[in-house]
């Protein structure tokens, strides 16, 4: 019989589910705004305002949050960026410049760092031995 702790399997499910809900998020804060704000001066804005990014941001928070505290540091890092990033490649290939390569590229860098330091610290601090002084 096997003694010390057990480590459970990934669930095979766990990085495309985590992937289908950042897809998911992105679609709800972000896929339904593709109007460009034109001001007086001639400029443009958009398609996005702040708090969508924002909304979108916290959203994968939340996902990334859940995933690494269940156990699924795989699906938090790996699937959360896969879908932000099929996601934005998605939203973005219509661009005639081909210039959404690097924004594609940005959200997959900043996607992939970002769930890394937060799954990182959850783990870290689910791990933590508590002091009893």
């Amino acid at each position: 019989m096997r003694k010390g702790p057990r480590i459970p399997a990934p669930h095979p499910l766990s990085i495309p589910l985590q992937a289908a809900a950042a897809i998911a998020a992105w679609a709800a804060w972000l896929g339904w705004d593709q109007h460009r704000d034109v001001h007086p001066d001639g400029s443009q804005t958009g398609p996005y305002e702040a708090w969508q990014v924002i909304g979108l941001g916290l959203t994968v928070l939340a996902l990334t949050y859940r995933a690494a505290s269940r156990g699924h540091t795989a699906a938090a890092i790996l699937g959360t960026t896969t879908g932000l990033t099929a996601a934005a490649y998605y939203d973005w290939s219509d661009d005639a410049s081909g210039l959404f390569m690097i924004g594609v590229s940005l959200i997959t860098l900043a996607s992939l760092a970002g769930t890394s330091v937060l799954t990182l610290a959850i783990t870290t601090s689910k791990h933590r031995p508590t002091r009893t002084d």
